[in-house]
């Protein structure tokens, strides 16, 4: 299995930024991790690898069976449950877990505030919540670069309250940095870091980085610089957002 920060291919491009953050956390000691929507354990099986006690809450039976068949391609034991955050105090117990992995979720859900509260509760104290959502700003950029105007106009400005952002279309809710920050915070959490994923990387003709030598290091190495830079927030595509209960 790559290392975290193997810097080949695309997918790395996209992840490596999220993997540094959560290096650090992760290699505390080993803990109980619950990785909700995690479907076929892109993160999960990489986390169990590390030696943690791993858990995926998805809603897809079909998911949770790729989830079994990497795990057990990679030798690693990861436990599938099916649900999702509405009911996840169903399928999980409170206070159960050390690291609550959130990815490409609170975009969907029908009641973001109510969905981190619910993890607020699921977390032990000193636990650690990642949060990986979708970002508002870069969002209206990429419409309006292809075109649909009216779209990107759509999204400029939420018109109910700061952090209750709505729904954007069929891809969901997308966030800016205030948002998603006071969301967690209004749930209990204290925020840690947020960094900008994916600032140049969606910019990228996949072509360059398959045929241009060391083109995907470099940009790899250019995303890790920029990720902690504020002024690159409302350009990245995703926050990573890393809070503790």
């Amino acid at each position: 299995m790559a290392p975290a920060n193997d810097p080949t291919g695309r997918g790395s491009t996209r992840t490596a930024v999220v993997w540094s953050g959560l290096e650090p956390v992760l290699r505390a000691g080993s803990c109980d991790v619950l990785d909700i929507g995690g479907g076929t354990g892109g993160f999960a099986v990489r986390v169990g690898a590390l030696g943690h006690r791993v858990t995926v809450v998805d809603p897809s039976p079909d998911a949770l069976a790729a989830l079994d068949r990497r795990a057990r391609e990679h030798d690693v034991a990861v436990t599938g449950r099916q649900g999702d955050l509405s009911s996840l105090l169903d399928v999980v117990d409170p206070d159960s877990a050390d690291v609550v992995l959130c990815h490409g979720v609170l975009e969907v859900v029908d009641d973001p505030a109510a969905a981190l509260a619910t993890l607020a509760r699921v977390v032990r104290p000193g636990g650690v919540l990642s949060l990986l959502a979708a970002q508002r700003h870069a969002a209206v950029v990429a419409r309006a670069m292809a075109g649909h105007f009216q779209q990107a106009l759509a999204m400029l400005d939420p018109t109910t309250r700061p952090g209750a952002v709505p729904p954007t279309g069929r891809t969901g809710r997308r966030y800016s940095h205030d948002e998603l920050t006071a969301l967690v915070v209004d749930a209990g959490f204290v925020v840690d870091t947020v960094h900008a994923v994916r600032v140049f990387t969606d910019l990228v003709p996949g072509s360059l980085l398959d045929l241009e030598p060391g083109a995907s290091a470099a940009l790899v190495e250019l995303e890790q610089a920029v990720a902690a830079r504020p002024e690159y927030l409302p350009l990245a595509t995703q926050l990573h957002l890393l809070a503790h209960r």
